[in-house]
């Protein structure tokens, strides 16, 4: 017999990149052990054997796995533009680590296959299934018949000059390679006859940019709402991105960054004081908040960050909503209530939401945000 009513959360990019990663979840926890299944991106993987295959980051310390059981975590996204960091040993010690501490995962494989196979879980007679996808690159991330990697859909990147001025101002075209989407679509609706709810989450997005969304993400989160999926969460950008509701089906187009220390992007003496500095500025044109730590190098936006609150009654998604939070100045995540910490964390999720032409609405209930459909 289905459950009344089951808690799933889920919450954006994780990357343990420091020691004694307990502490970076000390004020999250309470709230995701609470839930019945909660949802993780896995940025950076785990592994004691790295093999460098990409100018990407260091693997985290394997205990910081133990980290994520204790915090609650139950299903972990593997699929990412840094999967492929530590080659086949990051990924199969990943998997097999996790799924030790009995936290599923998916996205990620030995081969295709595995990269693309769901996972199910299944609570109190209700079977909830989610499949996962890149669609940020590298190419190299991309898993093949005898390769490991990870789920992808392929997008394409196409520049429109805006007057007859060589090296001028682009307009730029996004789209899904129909080959790579088809395959995921196809994915999805084999997925829907064997589950009550199903999940996708999506590695997209323009990093580090607020508000904006590329013109493929709608194309990418509509192909699979269309397929049969239910919900949608997304993460990538590092930075919380708007909330839309296509089909009566909320999709988080980014859910920002949740625990995410890191060293890849800190300073390194021996390379100038200003490498990432002065990277990010000309690419991304911000400087991280001057009082946060080296290891949280992010856009001073970042701070906001929401738990995706989910409720699946009968077997099937009922409310939907978030939880505010904020990323405190020692990289921890803060649950907020509505207060006037949580309130401005909801005018930063409506702002963004409206300024990127998104049609979510939302509604305090207690010190839930509801998102209204």
């Amino acid at each position: 017999m289905k459950k009344k009513s089951l808690t799933m959360l889920s919450v954006g990019d994780i990357s343990l990149g420091l020691p004694h990663a307990e502490f970076f979840f000390e004020f999250v926890a309470p709230t995701l052990r609470q839930a019945d299944i909660v949802v993780g991106q896995v940025e950076h993987l785990f592994t004691e054997r790295p093999l460098k295959t990409t100018d990407g980051a260091a693997p985290c310390d394997p205990e910081g796995m133990k980290a994520l059981a204790k915090a609650g975590l139950t299903v972990a996204t593997l699929a990412g533009n840094h999967v492929w960091d530590s080659g086949p040993p990051g990924i199969e010690d990943t998997v097999n680590g996790l799924y030790g501490l009995g936290i599923a995962t998916v996205g990620a494989g030995m081969n295709i296959d595995e990269a693309t196979k769901p996972a199910i879980v299944e609570k109190d007679g209700v079977r909830i299934g989610f499949l996962d996808y890149n669609c940020v690159g590298l190419k190299e991330t991309y898993a093949g018949k005898e390769k490991a990697g990870c789920a992808y859909v392929h997008v394409m990147t196409y520049y429109d000059l805006d007057y007859a001025g060589p090296g001028g101002p682009p307009t730029i075209y996004t789209f899904c390679e129909p080959k790579s989407l088809g395959s995921m679509r196809d994915n999805v609706r084999r997925l829907r006859s064997s589950c009550d709810v199903l999940v996708v989450s999506l590695h997209k997005g323009l990093v580090h940019t607020p508000v904006k969304l590329a013109q493929y993400e709608r194309e990418v989160t509509h192909a699979v709402i269309d397929a049969g999926a239910d919900i949608i969460f997304s993460h990538h950008a590092h930075i919380l991105k708007g909330i839309e509701v296509y089909q009566g089906k909320v999709i988080y187009h980014g859910l920002g960054n949740f625990v995410n220390v890191v060293r890849h992007l800190t300073v390194d003496p021996s390379k100038g004081p200003d490498q990432w500095a002065k990277r990010r500025k000309e690419i991304f044109g911000f400087e991280p908040d001057p009082e946060y730590p080296p290891f949280y190098p992010f856009h001073p936006e970042a701070k906001n960050s929401i738990i995706a609150t989910c409720t699946i009654e009968g077997g099937k998604i009922g409310r939907v909503g978030f939880l505010p939070c904020l990323v405190n100045k020692k990289g921890q995540p803060e649950v907020l209530k509505q207060d006037e910490r949580g309130r401005k964390v909801f005018d930063y999720v409506e702002t963004i939401t409206r300024g990127a032409n998104l049609n979510a609405r939302y509604e305090w209930d207690g010190d839930e945000v509801v998102v209204l459909k």
